[in-house]
Formats: C-alpha cells, structure tokens, sequence
C-alpha cells in the first residue's frame, strides 16, 4: 500500500530550477531605497556564462545584464514594488518580464539573493568585491529553503 502512494505522487512539478510545490518567501523588511547603486552578478542557476550587472538608480529604474542559464539578458526600466521585497521592471520582456522577489539580504546590503515564484530564474548579486564563502552559503541555505535546487546554483568566474 505505501509503494501505490509512494507511486501515485508522481515526479516534483519543477519549473525551471524550482520545486513549485514548495512556499516561497520574500524578504518582508526589504528597505528599496538601500538596492540604490551597482551590483556584480555573483552567483547563478543553471549553465554559466559571464556575470551579470545590475544597476538600481536613486530615480527607482532599474539597469540589468544578467546571466540566466547560460544566456546574457538584458532589462531596464523602473522598478515597481508588487509587495513586500518584490518588484517588476516595466518595459521588461522575455523572463526578466515576470516578479522578482528578492528572498534574502544581508544585514549590510551587500548581498542580495533573488528568485520567482516560477523558479525560472534565480541569482546572487554583490557589491562590495568579490563574494565571500560565507554570503554564498547563505544565500544558497536561503534558495534551497524556497524550493531551489541549490546543487545548481553556482559562482560566477
């Protein structure tokens, strides 16, 4: 009898790089005004390729080149809270299109981790130098807590 339930759950709906079945959280403290300046793609999901930019003006646009899954994407355009540590970018297209829900910062604002609901996408950004072990790991404890395969979250060169 345990096997047939075992059986009749079937695969876990992943959509991209995240188990949807899974509650995923944003940060509910997030302060906007403290994302102002540039950012360094430090850490991604999926196949690597250059890092990525991010940059979020006193004027609350937003100006991003991001590697997402092997492939460079761009979006600019001004950012729209949707809720407590999430935005959309208006005018953006393709994935960067969607909610961004920002899952995890440190205390300083020096690392930021963000996801979607989706799990078409997530990413570390950093701005003070390179990205140090322990960030990493947070961030990394933070995605998999949201249902992200965090095996697949890797630094980027």
């Amino acid at each position: 009898m345990l096997m047939l339930v075992a059986c009749a759950r079937g695969p876990a709906p992943v959509a991209g790089f995240r188990d949807v079945r899974v509650q995923i959280y944003s940060n509910a403290t997030l302060d906007f005004t403290r994302l102002t300046g540039d950012w360094v793609q430090a850490a991604g999901f999926g196949a690597p390729c250059a890092p990525g930019t991010a940059r979020f003006a006193p004027d609350g646009t937003l100006q991003a080149r991001l590697c997402l899954n092997g492939s460079a994407v761009a979006a600019s355009g001004r950012v729209t809270p949707t809720g407590p540590g999430r935005f959309r970018i208006e005018g953006a297209s393709g994935p960067l299109a969607q909610e961004w829900w920002v899952v995890w910062v440190d205390v300083g604002y020096r690392t930021l981790a963000i996801g979607t609901p989706s799990g078409d996408f997530g990413f570390v950004l950093n701005r003070d130098g390179p990205l140090p072990g322990d960030r990493l790991t947070a961030a990394a404890e933070i995605f998999d807590f949201n249902g992200y395969d965090s095996e697949s979250l890797h630094r980027l060169p």
